[in-house]
């Protein structure tokens, strides 16, 4: 062979390698994942979500990209995030539930996978949790039909209470839900409610300061992605106005909150990543029955009770999960 001849093939083939790297790179599977929160709030169920894509083959990096979109708690900025989602040709997208609604609503084709607290048939994602049908599938906390025993768990630890303070987003998923199932079940157990509503920290602080007028026995905090992204904030004003606070997840507790009950997230985001996993390998959506939650956990933050000079019942304590001392 001729050097000449010889130098053009090394040239050719160095040439060659960054567009096979390229086409290798373009070739790899991408997740859309859409949020209403802030990715500071969701570490530990983004750790379980990635723990489920493994357990079905993929890696972040290695096999399979994840593009990520928050919407810091601005609602309205969903609609655009998913339609970003749906130019990039993702192959599927990961949603929670103030964000399904927008994700349906920007492609009919793309495989949506939700984690949704309300009912998603009542909603209208899916048309059955057996058979779903259409580009949605994924997993329901049901953390909006444990209100009922999110009251009767706080009064067996409050037994005194009277008037219970519920702070609600209006713009939430699930708000309309939330305050009809707080007033039926609040009747039922002879509790007075006074509604408060906050979608922002402003407002937070607002609601709070009502209580100067008309001070609550305990606090109940509604199931809610913000709500969650505020947690520190909300266990500190409790703590600030000596009120039990009552919420569906366990983060809230363990910046302070008395107590939590719902659904694992963790668990339920394994199982999220798991089902975006079996999707890239082929399945379809509407083959995919919903899930339903089936870890609920009792959380109690023994060390904020006795703060609020609570004691615990014994029998209370043997159920929980989890105390944090």
């Amino acid at each position: 062979m001729r050097r000449r001849d010889f130098i053009k093939g090394i040239v050719g083939s160095a040439t060659a390698w960054p567009l096979a790297a390229n086409a290798q790179q373009s070739a790899m599977p991408v997740i859309g994942f859409l949020n209403s929160a802030s990715p500071e709030v969701f570490a530990d169920r983004l750790r379980a979500f990635h723990q489920g894509l493994k357990d079905t083959g993929f890696v972040e990096g290695e096999n399979v990209t994840v593009v990520y979109r928050w919407a810091e708690n601005q609602f309205d900025r969903l609609p655009e995030l998913a339609a970003d989602l749906v130019r990039r040709r993702v192959a599927v997208i990961a949603v929670n539930t103030p964000a399904a609604l927008p994700a349906k609503g920007a492609t009919t084709s793309i495989p949506i996978v939700f984690l949704i607290s309300e009912d998603p048939v009542r909603t209208g994602l899916i048309a059955s949790l057996a058979h779903p049908g259409g580009n949605l599938t994924g997993v329901n906390l049901v953390s909006g039909e444990l209100t009922a025993k999110r009251l009767e768990l706080l009064r067996e630890l409050v037994p005194t209470i009277v008037r219970v303070a519920v702070i609600v987003s209006p713009i939430s998923f699930t708000a309309e839900t939330t305050l009809k199932d707080i007033e039926l079940t609040a009747r039922a157990m002879g509790l007075q409610t006074n509604i408060l509503n906050a979608s922002t920290s402003g407002e937070i602080d607002a609601a709070f300061a009502s209580f100067a007028d008309r001070r609550p026995d305990a606090l109940f905090v509604a199931s809610d992605p913000f709500f969650t992204s505020r947690r520190v904030q909300l266990a500190n004003l409790a703590a600030r106005h000596g009120l039990p606070l009552t919420s569906s997840t366990r983060e809230i507790t363990e910046a302070g909150g008395l107590m939590s009950y719902g659904s694992n997230i963790a668990d339920a985001h394994f199982q999220a990543g798991v089902y975006v996993g079996r999707i890239l390998k082929g399945a379809q959506p509407a083959d995919l029955p919903v899930i339903q939650a089936s870890k609920l956990e009792l959380v109690i933050n023994h060390q904020t009770a006795r703060i609020l000079g609570l004691t615990v019942p014994p029998t209370l304590l043997a159920r929980a999960d989890d105390v944090i001392e």
